[in-house]
């Protein structure tokens, strides 16, 4: 059952991206009884994610923002794309792909480039995310999730960032970027880690 304000009851997400903070709010609400972007706390941090996984990365950010935070908890995500025929590539390094300061086109265009030859079949990917929450007097809770898909050999889509344009979802017949924000919602590797996450609280209870 939801415990909001039994233990902990201010969360502060590792994020300025209204989009995720909004999708947070309405998954963990249950528990909290403020939760807060950074620059609603008041936190200006960047934090240098040099891990070599998603969920070094999240525990890293989370652990650092917490270090500086007046709150109960904080909260923090790392995503990526990893793609079988790449070995997993561009992984932890998916927002930088194509290098320091490029942007989603030069970071789908790369992909697209390594790909070139290889069939349809055999391009299967997925996105996935890991979720860290640090909690004051607590033990570190991680969560991850994803979702399956196939790269396409161009972009299809305006709706989504990074490399959502290239990602074909079979269920829905689309690729991310061709899905409502409802759509990709209820079925995004945030959300599933963030239900994971969920899961591993009530659980402790």
């Amino acid at each position: 059952l939801p415990y909001k304000g039994e233990i902990y009851m201010k969360l502060i997400i590792a994020s300025n991206n209204a989009h995720k903070v909004s999708e947070i709010k309405a998954i963990l609400g249950c528990f909290y009884d403020e939760i807060l972007s950074l620059r609603e706390a008041g936190i200006d941090m960047d934090v240098v994610e040099d891990a070599d996984t998603f969920e070094g990365n999240a525990l890293k950010k989370a652990r650092e923002e917490f270090s500086v935070a007046d709150a109960d908890a904080v909260l923090s995500d790392d995503s990526g794309l990893m793609v079988d025929a790449l070995g997993g590539a561009p992984g932890v390094y998916s927002a930088r792909y194509a290098g320091e300061g490029h942007d989603d086109a030069a970071n789908n265009a790369k992909l697209l480039d390594a790909l070139r030859d290889v069939p349809d079949e055999k391009r299967t990917a997925r996105f996935c995310t890991s979720v860290a929450l640090i909690r004051r007097g607590m033990p570190a809770v991680t969560a991850d999730g994803s979702v399956e898909g196939v790269i396409l050999h161009s972009p299809q889509g305006e709706n989504g960032f990074g490399y959502d344009p290239l990602f074909y979802y079979e269920p829905l017949k689309k690729s991310f970027a061709q899905l409502t924000p409802e759509e990709k919602n209820s079925v995004s590797h945030r959300r599933r880690a963030l239900e994971s996450l969920c899961d591993k609280l009530r659980a402790e209870k």
